[in-house]
């Protein structure tokens, strides 16, 4: 590992910026836009200090920052690998993005409480960068709580019944998992090891060749369902429950700092604590990969009979979370890399899907798809970038989500699975099966007698530029999709 020193610093400044912002916002919270302005601010520091490590991580040298030592092996240490970019690039530029949408959409419909909004927002962010730049399992963890808790008052919101009782099934479910299979796994894999790191490297891991299998195989297991916001079914439910909150708040939690944390970290241990060569060992792979291939079917099949639009983008989002669990478990290099590069493609159309389903309840006060027949002509741009976003979640050129779906389906096929072929095939036609329809009424569908759309016009510019940058994004990556797997490809090697 080729370590990089003098700059390490800047993760600790990464991290604290957020932090910071969070404070800023909190003491300057009466003012409305001085509040904003720090949030705004703050993102964009963010974003430009992660930008200023590519250079380092593309030389292929390894930030690191020891903050403190508990234990032997056991430590509160930051590291910047090719890994941690592809989540920290996602993370800090959907967040910068998010901030100037959440100011139309909060001020739009004259929201309450805005200040613990941007706070919270801002707080998650700060643990979602700490889980990227975890340099070991008791890091990640720390940080993995620190986002579990901070957006527990962004689901909750409203104060309403229905805001309070979704939050307490997320909190309950994410708190519990956790203490409960994963704080248990991370103490045994300590007593096994002797030693929390992550692996320099995919290929190894960190147990001795020796270690007991069986011990290994529940470990594996404990890990895989102690980071539940990874939204794999059985444990999935808190993430439509959370739907509740307001619509950045969705956006936030499955595109930026919830579920991609639940993913980054399943698919960081699969790699950097059991390695490629343990999991083949122990066939740990491919019957994790036909394990989250029921979630990929099922979601989608759930998500067909959502009339809400946000209910079924959150099941969506439970089946997109596993194709990247799936790739990775194909322990192949293109399965590897298509699982990979969905964390970024994932994030950006999603994130636009979501803004446009807020987009559209702020100019039209519309939830439901069967009530947005002919909304289209109204709100073209809007739904063309609803469009694309969801080109890209079927996995349609040009759009980004076609080099998440050709990679896997290469990988499976390098993996000699054909189930797992026929899984990505069945799911990409029930991908058209959820999103095609909603884009087809918009603009095709006839307008509802005694809804004539008067004074219904796009969303505010302030929301709208954050969908049509978001939307760009997408096919952005998609043409050129190197910007983002150049990273990618130096994780698998």
């Amino acid at each position: 590992m080729n370590i990089q020193p003098g700059r390490d610093v800047q993760l600790l400044i990464a991290l604290l910026v957020p932090l910071f912002g969070a404070v800023g916002v909190m003491v300057k919270g009466k003012n409305e836009n001085l509040r904003e302005g720090i949030s705004c601010v703050s993102s964009l520091i963010l974003f430009a200090i992660v930008l200023s490590l590519i250079p380092d991580i593309l030389h292929h040298r390894t930030l690191k920052f020891p903050m403190f030592t508990l234990l032997p092996g056991v430590s509160i240490t930051l590291r910047a690998d090719a890994m941690s970019m592809i989540f920290a690039i996602v993370a800090s530029s959907l967040w910068t993005i998010a901030v100037f949408y959440s100011m139309g959409y909060m001020r739009g419909l004259k929201e309450h409480a805005q200040t613990r909004f941007n706070a919270c927002f801002a707080l998650s962010i700060f643990g979602a960068i700490g889980v990227a730049f975890s340099d070991n399992l008791f890091t990640m963890y720390l940080f993995y709580e620190i986002v579990s808790v901070c957006t527990y008052p962004l689901v909750a919101h409203h104060q309403d019944d229905e805001g309070y009782h979704g939050a307490r099934k997320y909190i309950i479910y994410l708190t519990t998992t956790a203490k409960a299979f994963l704080l248990p796994a991370m103490i045994l894999i300590y007593v096994l090891t002797g030693t929390l790191d992550f692996a320099p490297n995919i290929s190894t891991g960190i147990f001795p060749a020796g270690a007991n299998g069986p011990l290994v195989i529940m470990l594996y297991i404990f890990c895989l369902i102690g980071f539940a916001k990874n939204g794999v079914m059985p444990f999935h439910h808190w993430l439509p429950g959370a739907m509740v909150a307001p619509t950045p708040v969705s956006a936030l939690l499955h595109a930026v700092a919830v579920v991609k944390v639940g993913v980054f970290c399943t698919t960081r241990v699969m790699l950097y604590v059991f390695g490629v060569d343990t999991m083949n060992a122990l066939n740990l792979g491919i019957p994790t990969a036909y394990f989250v291939g029921f979630t990929v079917l099922m979601a989608s099949i759930l998500a067909l009979s959502k009339d809400n639009l946000k209910a079924r983008l959150a099941y969506s989002t439970v089946s997109q979370l596993s194709y990247i669990i799936m790739g990775v478990a194909l322990l192949t290099p293109a399965g590897i890399q298509g699982g990979l590069i969905h964390i970024v493609n994932h994030g950006f159309s999603k994130i636009t899907l979501f803004f446009c389903a807020g987009a559209i309840y702020v100019a039209a006060h519309k939830k439901n798809i069967s009530e947005m027949e002919g909304l289209g002509k109204t709100m073209p741009f809007t739904f063309g970038a609803f469009a694309i976003a969801s080109l890209s979640m079927i996995g349609a050129p040009p759009v980004a989500g076609f080099v998440t779906k050709w990679n896997l389906l290469v990988g499976s096929i390098q993996a000699h699975q054909i189930g797992i072929l026929l899984i990505l095939i069945a799911s990409t036609l029930l991908n058209v099966g959820y999103f095609a329809p909603v884009t087809f009424k918009a603009f095709f569908g006839k307008r509802p007698e005694g809804e004539p759309y008067t004074g219904i016009k796009e969303a505010p510019l302030s929301m709208l530029i954050p969908i049509l940058i978001a939307c760009a994004v997408s096919v952005v990556i998609g043409i050129f999709p190197n910007i983002m797997m150049q990273f990618v490809k130096a994780v698998t090697g």
